[in-house]
């Protein structure tokens, strides 16, 4: 167990970044993921099916490919990122930020994934009811639909958080490997495995980093199980 945490600065800094960065994908991303599944899930319009393969190009793509295109868009003299700079002196690009960025772009499919199979699950014949009754849209998401999808909704989150943690192609490309700045988990494993008698340090965080994912994983289906529970509860 003291061989497990015995860290270099340079590792305990990559580890306390990657949680950081992580969480931050995670929660940005959520509700952007919560609202883009909800519109697949219970809207038809033109262009639905091109929406749905956009919104699952990142699982498809190459994540270099996905970086590539990061820096094109949000690198100091990017469309975006450019813009940015000028105006609001924020800068993506080889930054911890741009991480999460790259993190969260990565994660939202699995998210939304997740979060559209569970709202296509709820009973949409409550949701008629509730219609029925002179509830607004608003209220019927909010009371009876989100609800009912929190499982879901849970499940998409550790999904992400999990993708995010492990996140490396479209990392690495788009804000490089820079120690304390932009070196994940993931960046410094692979440095580990460049340099010769790294590999106890790459095992070292290889371990930590599936431990964390395992927790993750474990957290999601306790609290699956709980909102399923307090659901019965309420439901008797």
């Amino acid at each position: 167990m003291i061989w497990l945490f015995d860290l270099s600065p340079d590792d305990r800094a990559a580890l306390w970044l990657t949680l950081k960065i992580a969480t931050l994908a995670t929660c940005a991303t959520l509700p952007v993921a919560v609202a883009v599944a909800y519109v697949l899930a219970r809207k038809r319009f033109w262009g639905h099916a091109f929406v749905n393969g956009l919104v699952h190009l990142p699982l498809v793509l190459p994540p270099v490919v996905t970086g590539y295109l990061l820096l094109l868009a949000f690198g100091r003299q990017g469309i975006i990122g450019h813009y940015l700079d000028q105006c609001c002196s924020i800068v993506l690009s080889f930054r911890w930020t741009g991480a999460a960025l790259a993190a969260g772009i990565m994660a939202f499919p699995l998210m939304v994934r997740a979060i559209r199979l569970s709202i296509e699950h709820v009973d949409q014949r409550l949701e008629g009811a509730a219609a029925t009754l002179g509830a607004p849209p608003w209220s019927i998401l909010m009371t009876i639909t989100l609800p009912l999808a929190l499982p879901g909704i849970f499940a998409g989150a550790i999904l992400g958080f999990a993708k995010a943690l492990g996140e490396f192609g479209a990392t690495i490309t788009f804000v490089s490997n820079i120690p304390g700045q932009s070196r994940t988990i993931a960046a410094s494993i692979y440095s580990h495995t460049q340099v010769p008698g790294g590999d106890e340090a790459a095992l070292r965080l290889s371990v930590i980093a599936i431990g964390i994912s395992m927790l993750a994983l474990l957290l999601s289906e306790w609290l699956a199980r709980r909102t399923h529970k307090t659901r019965s509860g309420m439901s008797i």
